[in-house]
């Protein structure tokens, strides 16, 4: 099982396993006694069973043959993320580094694969299906589950319970709370989670809950307790991480959400200045977490919309990519060498947690919502003191453009594709800056890039975050929006050069029909 590097590790143990104390939601009530009932009994799922056995107990040997036969039978990618994230919740629950990972990814390479012509459409797919089976067989789980069938147990405090469950590592008392509320309501069970989530905020904690709630479009909401308790395991899986010493962040950070609970009426969105988003981002990558919390706190007081400090967050989180010095040599592997910037580098981590934040700001009630924007600001604060200011050397848009004198655009794409094949992380930025500068349009750019964030590994992250750089790309206001470009040109070329497992492979499969 893939790891993260030790250095990355010590780093979320010390100062993400640990941030929030409990109080998020009401004061905590006695849980009641949980009665474990007959064994566990498989969780089984009406109009995906057939489909979600095949891709969980299919051997690694006989899967890509296996499931282009199925996409041959009229199964479509849609049916097959769908049954394959009911598979990886029902066999790793959240607890499985590789597993949640690839749970992770399953959106994102659907959303890579509308981006592709018909006949390579399936590419970035049948890539994070072969990733989810190769684990299922690395650990055993073909026939193995970690979530089973629970029966609900009502309660009227669902986030007071679902917190003392995760504090006391109850899971059985966990699962049968959440699927309580998840019974009323897809939205209850996903507001009685966030508190829980909150105390702890890491990319991982952030993002798994994200895209266990976005997988419902696709999964149905009849699966929202199934998708949501592999957030609600991974919380109590790292409960006896949770740093004691960072209380005194947790108690700021709740007064700071106390202040806001009837915040101004928010200003329109068009009324906050694009000075006001570059102080601001500034203000949190030089600032530390304490500033950044009480300034976040201060500013939806004043009337702040949310959107502008997601906007801010996302702008500082980006600059992190940009002005990275790279992955440390004690934090080096074979997939992740000194000086590469993808994977689960500060930067990339960074803008997946910020996009992360900026959804669940969007369908969260307004308790959480607070808590979010808020912890969003927190986070990246965080990440942006991992290295001084000083450094992280500055990378501006025009000084990279003056090192680059052509101006065609297909000879800059040609360029372009040359530094990431050359892993050259500053020329790819310095050619994207000089093709942006010129006006030339960016999605000739980002279709460059594409064939990459399919074909190579990524260090598990390749998928989600073109998906991040994408999607802020077209949400930020212009004068921020080529950053993002920038960024995936340079995290593109870093992750060069380690082709995903299995993708040869579909490859050929795919050309031989």
């Amino acid at each position: 099982m893939r790891n993260p590097p030790p250095g990355r590790r010590q780093f979320l143990q010390q100062v993400g396993h640990g941030m929030l104390a409990a109080g998020l939601g009401q004061p905590l009530s006695t849980l009641p006694a949980c009665d474990e009932g007959p064994a566990a009994q498989r969780l089984r799922f009406p109009r995906h069973d057939r489909l979600v056995d095949l891709l969980q107990e299919t051997p690694v040997a006989d899967f890509l043959p296996g499931v282009i036969q199925q996409l041959q039978r009229g199964t479509t990618l849609r049916d097959l993320i769908s049954a394959a994230a009911l598979a990886n919740a029902r066999a790793f629950g959240g607890e499985d580094y590789v597993g949640f990972h690839t749970f992770m990814a399953f959106a994102p390479s659907l959303r890579l694969s509308s981006l592709l012509p018909e006949d390579s459409r399936a590419l970035p797919v049948l890539k994070v299906l072969y990733r989810q089976a190769a684990q299922l067989e690395a650990i055993d789980h073909h026939h193995t589950d970690t979530l089973t069938a629970v029966l609900p147990t009502a309660t009227e405090h669902h986030r007071d319970a679902i917190l003392n469950a995760v504090h006391a590592q109850d899971r059985g008392s966990a699962d049968q709370i959440l699927s309580h509320a998840a019974t009323l309501s897809p939205a209850l069970a996903l507001n009685s989670l966030l508190p829980a989530v909150f105390e702890a905020p890491e990319v991982h904690r952030v993002v798994l809950v994200q895209r266990a709630w976005d997988m419902l479009e696709l999964v149905g909401p009849e699966h929202a307790e199934t998708m949501l308790r592999q957030s609600l395991h991974y919380c109590i899986k790292l409960e006896p991480h949770r740093n004691a010493s960072s209380l005194n962040i947790a108690a700021d950070v709740l007064r700071q959400i106390a202040r806001v609970t009837e915040p101004l009426s928010p200003r329109a969105l068009s009324t906050i200045s694009n000075l006001w988003i570059r102080q601001f981002a500034d203000l949190l990558l030089s600032s530390g977490t304490d500033a950044a919390v009480t300034a976040t706190a201060d500013a939806l007081l004043a009337g702040v919309p949310a959107a502008a400090i997601s906007e801010a967050v996302s702008l500082a989180a980006n600059d992190l990519v940009l002005r990275d010095p790279g992955r440390p040599e004690q934090w080096a592997q074979p997939n992740k060498p000194a000086g590469s910037v993808h994977g689960d580098s500060i930067g990339v981590h960074a803008s997946d947690t910020a996009h992360a934040w900026k959804q669940i700001v969007q369908v969260a009630d307004l308790q959480n919502t607070h808590a979010a924007v808020i912890l969003s600001a927190l986070c990246v604060a965080r990440d942006a003191s991992v290295r001084a200011a000083d450094l992280r050397p500055a990378r501006t848009v025009a000084e990279h453009a003056a090192a680059v004198n052509e101006q065609q655009p297909a000879t800059l794409l040609g360029m372009l594709d040359d530094c990431i094949r050359g892993q050259q992380q500053s020329e790819a930025i310095a050619v994207t800056a000089q093709y942006l500068q010129l006006g030339h349009a960016a999605e000739p750019v980002f279709r460059l890039l594409l064939k990459y964030a399919c074909s190579e590994d990524g260090a598990l992250h390749g998928e989600k975050y073109y998906c991040t750089a994408y999607d802020e790309f077209s949400r930020l206001r212009p004068d921020f929006r080529n950053g993002q470009l920038l960024a995936l040109a340079r995290v593109t070329a870093s992750e060069f050069g380690t082709p995903a497992p299995g993708y040869a492979e579909a490859q050929d499969l795919l050309k031989s029909l």
